[in-house]
């Protein structure tokens, strides 16, 4: 179901608006509280909480989520719905994030962002062979430690972004000696995505337990 929400979002014209909404969600209030309102449903599943993160261009969150996938997530499915998103960034309503490419240095969340999605794609698959080429136009970039800004904490999920007067000076990065909190999307909060996803183990590991007892249960 999420994932069928998640694809009427990204390709329905009719959406046009809550798209753009939620392309300001780190300047814009209103779009702040559409991407929050929108994320407690959408952690339900990887692929379209990443969609979400790409479209409300929290890049640097997009990364948590990426690197925090475990080998129960990575499975045909998931594979399945990663295609189809590299194939969407293909798209019009993906063109702003297609140019910021250009730069590399001001998006550098947005790059290690894909590159994450690359890496996890099968070398032998078209949408790592499309993915692979749109970032061989990407102007020549060097990941460097000192370039990516992170939290005190060290933990990509304690990020905070601010609105209302703060200035974004780096792709998920904001000057943190200007900053109001009461209009920020604080990502410490936005644990939901772990949990879930725990969760969604647990119920997998039951449902496998339970199928085995039966099977064993039969051959008896």
């Amino acid at each position: 179901m999420v994932q069928a929400l998640n694809l009427i979002l990204l390709t329905s014209s009719e959406l046009s608006e809550l798209r753009e909404l939620l392309k300001q969600s780190l300047v814009n209030a209103a779009g702040k509280d559409l991407f929050v309102s929108l994320y407690a449903s959408w952690c339900h599943s990887p692929m379209a909480i990443i969609s979400l993160c790409l479209l409300a261009q929290t890049y640097q969150h997009a990364c948590a989520v990426i690197q925090s996938l475990v080998e129960e997530d990575i499975n045909a499915k998931f594979l399945v719905q990663l295609d189809k998103l590299i194939r969407l960034l293909e798209t019009p309503v993906f063109a702003y994030l297609r140019l910021q490419l250009l730069e590399p240095r001001q998006y550098i969340w947005l790059l290690k962002a894909l590159y994450g999605l690359l890496m996890l794609l099968p070398q032998q698959s078209s949408a790592f062979k499309v993915l692979r080429r749109r970032l061989k136009t990407v102007p020549s970039y060097s990941f460097d430690g000192g370039n990516l800004k992170r939290a005190a904490s060290g933990n990509p999920y304690s990020q905070i972004l601010h609105h209302s007067g703060s200035q974004i000076t780096e792709d998920g990065d904001i000057d943190q000696d200007n900053g109001n909190l009461q209009n920020g999307i604080n990502f410490a909060s936005l644990q939901q995505f772990k949990q879930m996803q725990q969760q969604h183990h647990m119920l997998a590991k039951s449902r496998a337990q339970s199928r085995n007892s039966s099977t064993s249960f039969l051959k008896v």
